[in-house]
């Protein structure tokens, strides 16, 4: 937090410290740090009339007050009001304070929740106040998200302090709100921090409350005005054009032992459109598991590289997929005279230095890796296309450094999850995208089955039973973020009772830990079928092509993402033989497990998937919000405000035509300096 601003709210260091931890920087974002529940302190239930289970406020004088020992250490005192009913109240932890407070012949009030006790009604740990020195609240008393060592009272006091320091003054001209009927801005917030007491808990829960429905749609259009004016800014860039002149994409086409399905030469085309526009690119190609994205990329390459001293990235998240690519471009561009170059961040210091030189004088025309592409001390002599494969798992502030390695670069994102429409008109708003809705033909449909993990004997019997039949099975071991040497324990420890239970099989481990040479060498003997089974953590969720691979096994299917189980079942069905992907789990299930192992069971349609994945948990993972580390929705809900978002699509290009001094205030308010990363 700003000293400025930590002087202006007269907050002390340690406050201004927690309330970092909230993610809450300025006065602006104090201002919309909008309260969790309400209390009622604005009237006084009498005691004989508060209901059990309902949380009140009563008054009464103290009648008796005792510390008791047995069976534990704790405060008992007991209120009186004018009716003459008593109300007991239980302290298990106390101070003198709350004795001093609870003196006998003291009259106060109390807040909490009445509960039916051994000795009567009671309330336990109520919130107490002195009758006499304090008036009765004039709205209803607004909890907010806090964290550890952070107070209500301190909370509340900043909060206050922010609403009066910021400028809530209305930005949207007259008639946009006409249209609207939406309250000012105003209104909304001190409706929300401070409701009237006649305003019930319900409404003000309510999404469509109107207070919520105006900062939900102020969000909204802040977002849409900053992607249509990055794709303005884009149109106005000037990237190279790249017109290819076939030669090469011919040669390659010719080479495959396959041709391109028609949703395939569609993408293409499209994708080659753009390349020979002097705007630069910014496209995303969607398609489900295994519907051919990686030999697109490579087509689109190829347009790029029939340009002289033109150079291409392609980054991927994980070190195997990256390294899958690595070795399929390898295969497919050294036959066509084309180097490719292996940049990770595992490469022995020698290599690496080697590569980046080689990249930096234009020698290497084509690099493939992970996140070590983008670091500082990588220069390209002409880098002219990015290809970002699985885009969503890297932060925004990443892709946006690789694409500043050049002028205007074209970008290529791609991703395997698909997009669902509202996520598209919200956050993808700036892109083109392009789908192939087809997958290759003689794919054969994969069977799920969900198993209890205490049947794990007839798993490895179905196991054994598929690889007599002379197929292949991968074994997945749940990803541990807790500990990277907890996960190669259990990685380790299952492949060892594998090969116990099926010691007729050859089975291979592969995991993160392992050296890439090492990975890369147990790869190629599950590829080329010396491997019956290949026990791999989630590093084989992407890129992985094994024809003969019929039965994928998920161990704690229940602790993975419905993006990444619907990934891992696509390493299967992609050979002639009937496949079947196995999903273990352990119970008890939580709700959203549940949830998630009912639509994985019910669908293998990854558009389908991924719209009721949106719904289970929001729209952060598809994005890589989490990785830049600022939320970029707080209020608004892409599963239920499209009639809002659509309002806000339709107003913001009349806004940047006839009010451009109110979109520039509207950014400044909402976005401030997170409009950067929207542009990515």
């Amino acid at each position: 937090m700003l000293p400025e601003t930590r002087q202006l709210l007269k907050l002390t260091d340690t406050t201004a410290a927690k309330l970092e931890k909230l993610h809450l920087h300025s006065a602006w974002d104090l201002a919309l740090h909008l309260p969790l529940r309400y209390e009622d302190e604005t009237q006084i239930v009498p005691i004989a009339a508060a209901a059990v289970g309902e949380i009140c406020q009563v008054e009464g004088v103290v009648v008796y007050q005792e510390v008791q020992f047995k069976p534990r250490k704790q405060l008992i005192a007991r209120i009186q009001d004018g009716s003459g009913a008593m109300l007991n109240l239980r302290f298990i932890h106390f101070y003198p304070s709350h004795q001093k407070q609870l003196a006998q012949g003291e009259t106060v009030r109390v807040l909490g929740e009445i509960k039916r006790g051994y000795f009567g009604d009671e309330m336990i740990h109520p919130k107490i106040k002195s009758a006499e020195k304090s008036d009765l609240a004039q709205s209803l008393t607004p909890i907010y998200p806090t964290t550890n060592g952070l107070n209500q009272p301190t909370l509340r006091k900043a909060v206050q302090a922010a609403l009066n320091a910021v400028d809530v003054s209305e930005i949207l001209p007259d008639t946009v709100l006409r249209k609207l009927k939406l309250p000012s801005l105003a209104e909304s917030l001190r409706t929300l921090h401070h409701p009237p007491p006649d305003l019930d808990m319900k409404t003000l829960a309510n999404g469509a409350f109107p207070a919520w429905q105006r900062l939900k749609f102020d969000e909204l259009l802040a977002q849409q005005l900053s992607m249509r004016l990055a794709r303005q800014r884009r149109r106005s860039g000037h990237a190279k054009s790249l017109v290819g002149n076939g030669f090469l994409s011919e040669k390659l086409l010719g080479n495959l032992p396959f041709r391109l399905t028609a949703a395939q030469e569609k993408v293409c085309a499209e994708i080659r459109a753009d390349l020979a526009k002097s705007v630069p690119m910014h496209r995303l190609l969607q398609g489900d598991v295994g519907s051919g994205k990686t030999i697109v990329a490579a087509l689109s390459a190829l347009v790029a590289l029939e340009n002289d001293g033109v150079q291409v990235a392609v980054m991927a998240p994980t070190e195997i997929l990256a390294e899958q690519h690595f070795i399929k471009f390898k295969q497919w561009f050294e036959p066509l005279g084309i180097s490719v170059a292996w940049l990770s961040g595992s490469l022995k210091k020698k290599e690496k230095d080697q590569a980046k030189a080689a990249l930096a004088d234009g020698r290497i025309r084509l690099a493939v890796g992970t996140h070590a592409l983008f670091q500082h001390d990588v220069l390209f002599d002409n880098l002219a296309l990015v290809i970002v494969d699985e885009q969503h798992r890297f932060g925004v502030a990443q892709r946006l450094a690789l694409k500043n390695k050049g002028d205007d670069v074209h970008q290529l994102m791609m991703s395997a999850t698909p997009i669902p429409r509202t996520l598209a008109m919200s956050f993808f708003a700036d892109l083109d995208v392009s789908s192939i809705d087809e997958l290759p033909p003689n794919r054969t449909p994969i069977k799920t089955k969900l198993v209890n993990h205490l049947r794990r004997a007839e798993v490895e019997g179905f196991v054994l039973n598929t690889c007599q039949k002379g197929q292949q099975a991968y074994w997945v071991c749940p990803l541990i973020e807790e500990s990277e040497t907890l996960q190669l324990q259990t990685a380790t420890e299952t492949w060892q009772n594998l090969q116990a239970a099926l010691p007729n099989l050859k089975i291979g481990l592969v995991h993160g830990r392992m050296k890439p040479a090492e990975k890369a060498a147990v790869m190629a003997e599950f590829v080329s079928g010396s491997l019956n089974v290949l026990v791999a953590t989630t590093v084989i969720e992407v890129g992985v092509d094994v024809p003969n691979a019929s039965l994928m096994v998920i161990e704690h299917a229940e602790r993975m993402g419905l993006a990444q189980l619907h990934q891992l079942r696509g390493r299967v069905g992609r050979g002639a033989a009937a496949s079947t992907c196995v999903l273990l789990f352990a119970e008890p299930l939580g709700q959203i497990s549940k949830a998630r192992l009912k639509v994985i069971y019910e669908h293998t349609d990854g558009f389908e998937i991924a719209r009721q994945d949106l719904e289970i948990r929001g729209p952060g993972e598809f994005l890589g919000a989490r990785q830049s580390g600022a939320p970029m929705l707080r209020f608004a809900d892409l599963a239920t405000d499209v009639p809002l978002l659509e309002q806000a699509r339709q107003l913001a290009p009349r806004l940047i035509m006839e009010y451009p001094e109110v979109v520039e205030k509207h950014l400044e308010r909402w976005l401030g300096s997170k409009e950067g990363f929207l542009a990515a």
